[in-house]
């Protein structure tokens, strides 16, 4: 039980960052629960506040998401999520994750110094937009991509946050999809899910709000550190 109430209130911090700014929650709950659970529990269980966090983001936001304009980013990284899980078997996922991490920590740092100036065409989107795809096969993590995509793409934050949100949200179905398939998804983690899930509801919901009381500086500041951090992760990672 004190494994649980840690996990849920850990949660319920690092999520209520993500449903503000668009993304980081993962990344914030892994280093600080790794002591408590292991990680392969830990990302299983991250695909239902990430679930929560989109389904109530987009509920009590303006509606801001073209469904056609999600769907070409969810097609291009579908696409680079086959095209990740191929590369797995024949090229060697560090040199993947180095050129990776380089290419996020260099946007990421670009971001901080010229926050609301970096602006990203049609072409070079798909090409974002294929490599989260490719990065979520590969590690599990597409958030700094996508939002550097999008912040190159808009100009509004909330627009930015919503379809980051409608993002994931659809990705992290999928993964939890797949997770049943395969028998990922064990009963022990479903409980702790199922123990969470409601105290995340009642804090997600109210922490929305914050969403609206932060400015487009501190907003895009903010995200740009994360994916900036993000892109630093990978290298560390193994």
């Amino acid at each position: 039980m004190p494994t649980v109430i840690v996990l849920t209130a850990v949660a319920a911090l690092t999520y209520s960052f993500e449903i503000v700014f668009g993304l980081g929650g993962t990344i914030l709950m892994l280093p600080v629960l790794r002591f408590l659970l292991s990680t392969k529990i830990l990302v299983v269980y991250s695909a239902m506040p990430q679930i929560l966090v989109g389904s109530i983001g987009l509920i009590r936001s303006p509606k801001t998401v073209d469904l056609r304009f999600l769907g070409w980013m969810l097609f291009y990284a579908v696409a680079g999520g086959i095209a990740g899980t191929v590369l797995f078997y024949h090229i060697s996922p560090v040199l993947f994750r180095k050129l990776l991490a380089t290419m996020v920590t260099l946007v990421g740092v670009l971001l901080v110094v010229a926050p609301g100036h970096v602006r990203i065409g049609r072409r070079a989107a798909r090409v974002f937009d294929t490599l989260a795809g490719a990065s979520q096969a590969l590690f599990g993590i597409s958030g700094p991509i996508a939002m550097t995509r999008l912040l190159g793409t808009f100009e509004d934050k909330t627009v930015v946050r919503n379809y980051a949100l409608a993002f994931f949200l659809a990705l992290n179905i999928l993964r939890l999809t797949g997770y049943a398939a395969y028998g990922v998804l064990g009963a022990g983690t479903v409980r702790l899910m199922a123990f969470s899930a409601p105290l995340l509801i009642v804090v997600l919901w109210r922490a929305n709000q914050l969403h609206l009381r932060v400015s487009e500086r501190r907003f895009r500041h903010v995200v740009a550190w994360v994916i900036m951090a993000g892109g630093l992760s990978l290298f560390l990672g193994r």
